[in-house]
């Protein structure tokens, strides 16, 4: 491997003031670990934005390379499971928050964060699908867990033009769900429908209060958002049907009633990606090779550089920023 390398690197000063500037890194400096990998390819997730932008206090420790996201090939390794040559892909454990992460041409690892890379994909589109579509896998397979299956009805997904939202409206109907895509951008309402979504509806349906129980609509959802979008979300589900929540965009608050889980039996299904166990993340990648066309990923995604990073942080947080972000680091 290199002596020194690109990365972006997440400071603070004496008096707290944060910033994120691209810099070259000596090999010494990565953090321990038993597999050192070769980045081919990561990522600019919400988390990436708020830990680069300052916005949420989410690193740990300075200073600290962002990207909660990897795929790259192994260089070297004292874990038994890995091997130089191997190609690999990581998501979450705590990766870009308190150890380094995937914004950089080399990451050491923990070898038990990693999983191999299934063939379907090159690096670069398992970093359109990152942690992001991983997260609408996992949702899609708690819907299924709890029994919502196409012939039951509507399926609503918030928060649909962002990652998580893009990945799911595109695994739902590839999977022959009906779906129905909530949005505050009016102007993507083509983008939802070439995914797959068979009608966008707006974002503002859901942001105001609502009643304990509104009328059943939809047999299952996902939801990314949170706070009052969540509340009305679940006030809308049909009897015993299932709301898999993975999101905070609109907050952590849950301004609801029990009334939908005591009188219709609605589930209401945690998604945690960060620390999901290593069986469950295998079994979502299979899924993702098996039932996601990897040429959805094309309108999902875009292309950054490493530079381009801090610039896109911004604009990610003001919502500005369609789909997948993927950063291409391989020579």
């Amino acid at each position: 491997m290199k002596e020194q390398f690109r990365a972006l690197i997440i400071d603070r000063d004496d008096e707290k003031k944060q910033s994120a500037q691209v810099a070259a890194v000596s090999s010494d400096q990565l953090p321990d670990g038993d597999v050192t990998v070769e980045v081919a390819a990561s990522t600019l997730n919400y988390k990436d934005a708020l830990a680069i932008t300052g916005a949420s206090p989410v690193v740990r420790s300075f200073p600290m390379v962002p990207g909660i996201d990897l795929a790259g090939t192994v260089v070297e390794s004292s874990n038994a499971d890995f091997a130089p040559g191997d190609r690999v892909v990581l998501n979450g454990w705590g990766v870009g928050e308190k150890h380094w992460g995937g914004l950089a041409e080399y990451a050491r690892l923990d070898g038990n964060w990693l999983i191999p890379l299934e063939s379907a994909f090159t690096f670069e589109q398992a970093m359109g699908i990152g942690t992001a579509g991983y997260t609408a896998m996992l949702c899609v397979m708690a819907l299924e867990r709890h029994g919502v299956a196409p012939d039951s009805g509507e399926v609503l997904v918030t928060g649909a033009a962002g990652g998580v939202g893009s990945i799911a409206v595109a695994l739902l109907s590839g999977l022959g769900y009906r779906v129905a895509a909530v949005t505050g951008r009016h102007e993507e309402a083509d983008y939802l429908t070439g995914l797959g979504a068979a009608r966008v509806l707006p974002r503002t349906d859901f942001t105001e209060p609502g009643r304990p129980l509104a009328k059943e609509q939809w047999a299952g959802a996902v939801d990314v958002v949170g706070g009052q979008v969540l509340a009305n979300v679940c006030a809308g589900v049909k009897y015993r049907g299932t709301v898999a929540a993975c999101g905070l965009a609109g907050g952590m608050d849950f301004p609801a009633t029990v009334a939908p889980f005591i009188l219709r039996g609605v589930t209401l299904a945690g998604v945690d990606s960060v620390m999901c166990p290593v069986d469950e993340r295998r079994e979502a990648w299979r899924r993702l090779a098996r039932d996601l066309d990897p040429a959805v990923l094309e309108p999902v995604t875009t292309t950054a550089t490493l530079d381009d990073c801090a610039r896109l942080a911004d604009e990610m947080i003001a919502g500005r920023v369609r789909g997948r972000i993927v950063v291409p680091l391989g020579a």
